[in-house]
């Protein structure tokens, strides 16, 4: 028997994972990236203090037809666990769509699953020269970006997000993605200033307020080379 997903955590409704539509949010356990803006910490390790099941996620969705249009996976990096797929499975037998947030830690992973995918928020990094550093582990930058390029080939509807912060990505460096994002045909990019309640490294990242005279000029530069950028 194969093993049942590892939860760590859930949230019954939102309106915000999934564009347009009424979800739930499943947070798998694990992650293999350290990446020191992470504000789901405890989401890290393989194994979490958190005691949710799998069988009591699904007899809540069971009780949720008809009410909730979609089911998320997040994490930590729900990719990781071989027992994802059966669960997105599982969901789609119950008639619901499925949605996912990942980074594309796997590129492999993340191939099998895109054709069962209705939507997927995609956590690019950032330039391919500075996600090592982000993330802490070495090669990270070749996974995110060839995963980034699946999710574009795949037609999955998807929104690309990047976590923002000035000393892990420079103001001239996310300037320089606009065109190659835009070369490969990316028109929509969400920009997530970090959020300091509960970061890996909040120590080590200082608290930097994007003010609306700087979101406004990035706006500007992204929208002449054909991205639109939408904050969070």
């Amino acid at each position: 028997m194969s093993a049942a997903l590892r939860v760590g955590g859930f949230v019954p409704l939102t309106t915000i994972d999934y564009p347009d539509h009424l979800a739930c949010v499943v947070f798998c356990q694990g992650c293999a990236w350290r990446c020191g803006y992470c504000h789901n910490p405890e989401l890290l390790a393989v194994q979490g203090a958190a005691q949710i099941t799998w069988p009591k996620v699904l007899s809540f969705l069971q009780q949720r037809q008809g009410l909730l249009d979609a089911v998320v996976f997040s994490g930590g990096e729900a990719t990781l666990q071989n027992a994802l797929l059966p669960a997105m499975q599982q969901v789609k037998a119950l008639g619901f769509k499925v949605g996912l947030h990942s980074a594309g830690i796997k590129p492999s992973a993340l191939a099998r699953l895109l054709p069962w995918l209705d939507w997927l928020g995609f956590d690019l990094k950032g330039p391919r020269e500075l996600i090592d550093p982000i993330t802490g582990v070495r090669g990270s930058a070749e996974a995110n970006w060839q995963s980034f390029e699946l999710v574009l080939a795949s037609k999955v509807a998807h929104e690309i997000r990047l976590t923002w912060h000035p000393q892990l990505i420079p103001e001239s460096a996310l300037r320089g993605m606009a065109q190659p994002l835009a070369e490969r045909g990316v028109q929509r990019l969400v920009v997530q200033p970090v959020q300091h309640q509960q970061t890996l490294l909040d120590s080590r990242l200082q608290r930097v307020l994007i003010s609306e005279v700087q979101r406004e000029a990035l706006n500007e530069y992204f929208a002449g080379q054909g991205v639109v950028l939408y904050w969070r």
